[in-house]
């Protein structure tokens, strides 16, 4: 891995606690192997593109990476109407991350829902060349999970896969399913498809106590969190 350069975004209100600040660690590297992320993602970093980032807040250390217990794993009873209501329907495919006008107008349709519906920010409209900056110029360990229902596109994924396990980047969802709970049932494909592939570990990235954006993130049981002063530990169980 070669480092390009680092640095320390200076505090700004913060997007999960609005009465704190929060800083960001930066950094950019070049040629990043599944087996080097790994050894970040232990360490409390996540990965955006050629990215790498972990909290530096001034006054807080709320923001802990969450992790799956993948072998232990039971659904509660949602989340089995989850699985229920969608394993027969949706066809899951894994392949490369590419960019085309369907994912495309799915992702803008998704953000045009969140800010409407959810107070998300006004987010800008994804042309090729930024949907290929986030999502598809990524380390050749990155999958693209693509979601299909009767032949058309409602949700995509993408997913990191390293020695221990898979790391989930982000997704998105056409809001006209969002019945289906796709974002849940995303997880659950990732667990399943962890326990296929013998990995013992789903990292779901930060989880942030007190914001009901990311409490989803605790109810995939047993898990663990990465503690402020390192070492991962038992959390919701």
């Amino acid at each position: 891995m070669e480092s390009l350069f680092r640095y320390t975004a200076p505090p700004s209100p913060c997007g999960y606690l609005p009465a704190e600040l929060w800083s960001l660690e930066y950094e950019v590297v070049g040629a990043l192997t599944a087996a080097e992320y790994q050894r970040r993602l232990l360490d409390n970093w996540r990965r955006f593109g050629p990215m790498l980032f972990r909290p530096r807040c001034p006054n807080c250390n709320a923001c802990c990476s969450l992790r799956v217990l993948v072998d232990r794993f039971r659904p509660d009873r949602s989340q089995r109407r989850c699985a229920k209501l969608n394993d027969a329907d949706i066809k899951v495919r894994i392949g490369t991350p590419g960019v085309t006008h369907e994912k495309l107008r799915l992702y803008d349709r998704y953000h045009a829902f969140q800010t409407d519906q959810k107070d998300w920010p006004e987010h800008p409209v994804k042309d090729a060349d930024s949907y290929c900056n986030s999502f598809v110029d990524n380390p050749p360990f990155t999958e693209e999970w693509r979601y299909e229902r009767k032949g058309k596109l409602v949700g995509v994924g993408y997913v990191d896969a390293v020695p221990r396990g898979l790391s989930a980047i982000y997704f998105f969802y056409d809001p006209a399913e969002r019945g289906r709970s796709l974002g849940t049932w995303n997880v659950l494909r990732l667990i399943h498809e962890c326990r296929a592939r013998g990995l013992p570990h789903l990292y779901l990235g930060y989880f942030v106590e007190g914001c009901a954006s990311l409490a989803y993130k605790a109810r995939f049981v047993p898990n663990e969190i990465r503690a402020p002063e390192g070492g991962w530990v038992a959390f919701r169980t």
